[in-house]
């Protein structure tokens, strides 16, 4: 992270909540000083409201059925960086009075994770694939417009890898590497995608806490950039009724400095426990990866997502694609999460999976080695939850994310998107559009 370098005003604390909306608030540089060491003050309601600040009936989060106290905002003092002049920003977690962590904190899971995983003796270097939507609007004319009919920046075709982009598209993406750089968040590569206006922007591997640290700081980043060229961006997982965007995650298995995923020969038995614990948490999974309605439009045979629980090696039609042969570079390409998902608990799920399959030596399922959209029943692999409901009961019953995620996370969000479902299906979502005008309003500003 970056050193502050000018007079602080102000500090910006930050963190996710459930719906992975970076929230939070500026306190005075005096004020932060007196409290960086026992945390501030926040109300726990902001785990108990849905994006249109509704409060949220039925869930499990105990604390919220109480009295409403605060809980601590601890900030982790190793991601203070200057944000701008003036302003430093810095991410913290949620803890309990008794100082305990919020359980339901999602920063706080991925950190609990990262230490079981620590236990067993391995590090799991992590990183991102972000994808986005530019619009030549601002957002005040995209708010003006029910974020309709929005002019895509870089022009309406889509090609990827394209170079002619136009150079208020190129103008865009240099300003937020640029940024990026300034703030201490490491990339690797940015480039146009399959759609109208999407970029796709690769962060550098890193450890899973840093990792969600950065992504989410990405997302700001992106919208800051936008805001201030006069554009708006969207990470909604179909912004439009076309193409849809996603967040591949790669991850592998380190100990002592060695790739224990890398075998001569393709997948090291430890990476084939990997997938097996992928695959058997991935119905469960889906509902993290897929938080809101719209996520469940991408699900389309051929255009991208993967559609069903399959594994193969540099098999990008996979839900899971095994890249081996390389003692440095072998990982597992995690290709199901939405553009929309938390990026904690993406990595949460992701390290549930890893850590249940090389704690209980899972098998994986035979690997496809042909195409994985379109397979016919008789292959015998199962097709990816495709709503909201159908996702939400798999968590509910998944054993394994039950013990490596706990019962409070899961039952609280697996009422949260109960929630999600009735408000779509009582305040005007269309189950038969392509893309509603009730999840354009929601979605396409946050998470």
């Amino acid at each position: 992270m970056s050193d502050t370098t000018t007079a602080r005003r102000a500090v910006r604390l930050e963190a996710t909540n459930h719906e992975g909306s970076l929230l939070g608030k500026n306190v005075s540089s005096a004020k932060f000083e007196a409290g960086k060491e026992t945390g501030f003050a926040f109300a726990d309601i902001l785990f108990a409201i849905d994006l249109n600040n509704e409060i949220v009936l039925g869930d499990a989060f105990p604390d919220w059925r109480g009295n409403l106290y605060d809980i601590q905002m601890i900030p982790d003092l190793t991601t203070l960086v200057e944000w701008k002049p003036g302003l430093d920003s810095v991410i913290g977690d949620y803890w309990l009075k008794d100082g305990t962590p919020v359980p339901i904190c999602p920063r706080n899971l991925v950190r609990r994770l990262v230490a079981r995983l620590a236990d067993d003796g391995y590090d799991a270097p992590v990183a991102v694939e972000i994808e986005a939507t530019l619009f030549e609007e601002s957002v005040q004319e995209a708010r003006s417009r029910g974020y309709r009919d929005l002019t895509p920046l870089g022009g309406s075709t889509g090609a990827t890898y394209h170079l002619a982009r136009s150079g208020d598209w190129i103008a865009y993406m240099e300003a937020v590497v640029e940024r990026l750089d300034r703030v201490g968040i490491a990339w690797e590569a940015w480039t146009d995608e399959a759609a109208p206006g999407q970029t796709e922007l690769n962060l550098a591997p890193t450890d899973p806490v840093r990792l969600g640290d950065n992504w989410a700081r990405t997302r700001q980043v992106m919208r800051e950039v936008a805001h201030e060229l006069g554009h708006t961006v969207s990470f909604m997982a179909k912004p439009t009724a076309g193409f849809g965007q996603g967040a591949h995650i790669n991850v592998s298995l380190q100990s002592d400095g060695v790739n224990r995923f890398f075998a001569e020969d393709g997948p090291s038995d430890l990476m084939r426990n990997a997938v097996g614990g992928l695959l058997a948490t991935m119905e469960g999974n889906t509902s993290i990866a897929f938080p809101q309605i719209t996520s469940y439009r991408r699900l389309v045979d051929l255009t991208g997502p993967p559609t069903t629980v399959s594994w193969g090696v540099n098999n990008k039609t996979a839900a899971v694609r095994a890249i081996t042969g390389h003692p440095k570079y072998s990982r597992l390409e995690y290709r199901l999460p939405g553009a929309d998902v938390n990026p904690y608990l993406a990595l949460a799920g992701v390290l549930a999976g890893v850590l249940a399959g090389i704690e209980q030596r899972i098998e994986p399922p035979a690997e496809v080695t042909d195409m994985a959209w379109c397979l016919p029943d008789s292959r015998g692999v199962p097709r990816i939850p495709d709503t909201m409901s159908k996702a939400g009961a798999a968590l509910d019953a998944d054993p394994l994310l039950r013990e490596y995620l706990g019962d409070e996370f899961v039952d609280f969000w697996v009422a949260s998107r109960r929630w999600e479902w009735m408000e779509f299906h009582t305040k005007g979502g269309d189950p038969f559009a392509e893309l509603s005008a009730w999840e354009s309003q929601r979605y396409f500003e946050f998470p």
